[in-house]
């Protein structure tokens, strides 16, 4: 039995390339997503460029942020992109009938979307209507975004100010079909997203990736309906099919919908309930990528997981229709043990968008209304961390240990881990879930040696530690030391926390063995792979 628990990390043994779009975020009309966090509006005595906040703008560069998914969510299926362009003042008001029932101005509509990208440096996904909207409307839409000639739409943009067209690499086919898109049928769905899916056709070389709304949680039969519904089922190209990607939706939260749990106040049962429903995206990923394999067997069509996080009863005293909740220590471990299984099918998962960025659900920042501060979450130290992991290829490890936790007659394991590398570097990430005690782990290097290794760590006194504009850096990184044994690294990591590793690849890179050879991964381009 071994003392400690072992990493082993075979340097030598790469996988497929690890999709930076796995660290895709979400914005939607929300609470105080759009208007209060990215959007202030250019009268603003908070520092801002054409309405847009330059602190978060500036602190979302920070995670290098490869996509950001808009208008929704729910909010897509009710929104009207035409009511979101030209002169401000004149735009309709509109009732936001899914969260919090309140009335918005439109004032953030598609040029200021993409001009928050551009600032960002981040690729636009675009979340059609399809519940209430028309298949011309879709079609005009990605028109009005993406044309270059004098056609009805370009010539529209133009009027309203954006002369060049933009790119827009992905595009979703309507929201949760399920539920709030509509509550249709699996086969339903499937004949409209082919239909709508036709229309958001490909202008001036802007090639899209069209995302079918796909299944919640354990709803294989979703996934099917959608891989039936593809033709040329089998086919290794799949630039010519009506979508290219089928997400998926699962929450985390340690009770149920009705009664989620507090993001603060918390038991230890709480804690570890939170961890198991955590760990369950590997069973999730996995079931859905199986059923994906039975029709695609070239993983030509990407699984999306489009929204992803906890989920808690908001903050008392705070609408309860704008989801704002606290993100702690336990928020960043749950972002790790998907991050870990994201890497893990990465053959398979091309695109993850984190529920949500600014003030609802898990988000990176959390902007106060009355003093204006911005505050960084543990969850956004995850993200920065892990950013050397983008476009790199999956290491293939071990994980040898003898530590679990006992939970409802379920063996939770206590660790998790993965490792990538690109351009000669490594990066190795791993987290302790103890609630207590700290624990050595051992990092096992094969087939190559590391130099110059640096390594952070992220935790804190308690599980249910945060920040606030009180203590803003109360959960943050620091240095963590790395001792070396017998040729392989040692660390020391507390209870209920996060690491990173980071070495470089000693002399000459090794030539590393492709573990995938022959199947297709996802390109390392700006979108996932159309013609794999």
């Amino acid at each position: 039995m071994a003392s400690s628990p072992r990493l082993i990390v075979n340097l030598d043994i790469a996988g497929p390339t690890i999709n930076r779009h796995v660290y895709g975020h979400f914005a939607e009309h929300l609470g105080r997503c759009i208007y209060g966090g990215f959007w202030v509006g250019q009268e603003s005595e908070i520092p801002n460029t054409r309405g847009i906040r330059n602190d978060v703008v500036e602190a979302l560069r920070e995670l290098r942020i490869p996509n950001l998914r808009w208008p929704g969510g729910c909010f897509a299926d009710e929104y009207h992109w035409r009511d979101g362009v030209g002169p401000r003042e004149q735009r309709p008001r509109m009732v936001n009938s899914h969260w919090g029932d309140v009335v918005e101005d439109n004032s953030f509509g598609t040029h200021e979307f993409m001009d928050l990208c551009e600032m960002l440096g981040a690729d636009a996904y675009v979340n059609g209507n399809v519940g209430s909207g028309t298949v011309q409307e879709m079609s005009e839409w990605i028109e009005y975004l993406t044309r270059a000639d004098d056609s009805p739409m370009a010539a529209l943009r133009r009027a309203n100010g954006q002369d060049e067209p933009w790119k827009v690499p992905f595009f979703g086919i309507g929201n949760e079909p399920w539920g709030c898109g509509g509550h249709m049928r699996a086969d339903a769905y499937a004949d409209l997203a082919r239909q709508y899916s036709t229309y958001v056709r490909n202008h001036n070389g802007n090639e899209v990736y069209r995302i079918a709304a796909g299944a919640s949680d354990e709803d294989v039969a979703w996934t099917k309906a959608l891989m039936e519904a593809l033709p040329d089922k089998g086919n290794s190209s799949r630039r010519s099919s009506p979508y290219q990607g089928i997400s998926l939706h699962y929450y985390t939260m340690s009770g149920h919908w009705d009664a989620k749990g507090s993001a603060t106040a918390f038991s230890k049962e709480e804690y570890w309930k939170t961890i198991k429903s955590a760990q369950h995206i590997e069973t999730l990923l996995s079931m859905h990528s199986t059923m994906m394999d039975v029709y695609d067997p070239h993983k030509a069509v990407g699984l999306v997981l489009d929204e992803w996080g906890t989920w808690w009863d908001v903050e008392p005293g705070t609408n309860p229709g704008f989801l704002y909740q606290q993100n702690t220590v336990r928020d960043a471990l749950v972002a790790a043990i998907h991050f870990d299984s994201f890497h893990r099918h990465a053959d398979r998962l091309v695109m993850a968008n984190i529920a949500q960025t600014v003030n609802v659900l898990q988000a990176m920042l959390l902007t106060d209304p009355e003093s204006g501060a911005l505050v960084k979450t543990p969850t956004f130290h995850v993200f920065a961390m892990n950013a050397g992991h983008h476009d790199a290829a999956v290491l293939h490890t071990h994980l040898d240990f003898d530590t679990s936790h006992e939970l409802d007659g379920d063996r939770l394991p206590t660790f998790t881990a993965s490792a990538s590398t690109k351009d000669g570097q490594v990066l190795i990430s791993v987290a302790n879930l103890e609630l207590e005690g700290e624990s050595e782990v051992v990092l096992d290097l094969r087939g190559g040696r590391l130099e110059q290794v640096e390594a952070l760590v992220l935790g804190a006194d308690s599980a249910a530690a945060f920040n606030a504009p009180a203590h803003p850096y109360a959960v943050a990184p620091r240095p963590l030391e790395v001792k070396e044994r017998d040729d392989q690294l040692v660390l020391r990591l507390p209870a209920h926390s996060f690491a990173t590793v980071r070495g470089t690849l000693a002399g000459q890179a090794p030539e590393v063995a492709d573990a995938t050879a022959g199947v297709s991964a996802p390109t390392t381009g700006s979108k996932p792979c159309l013609n794999c």
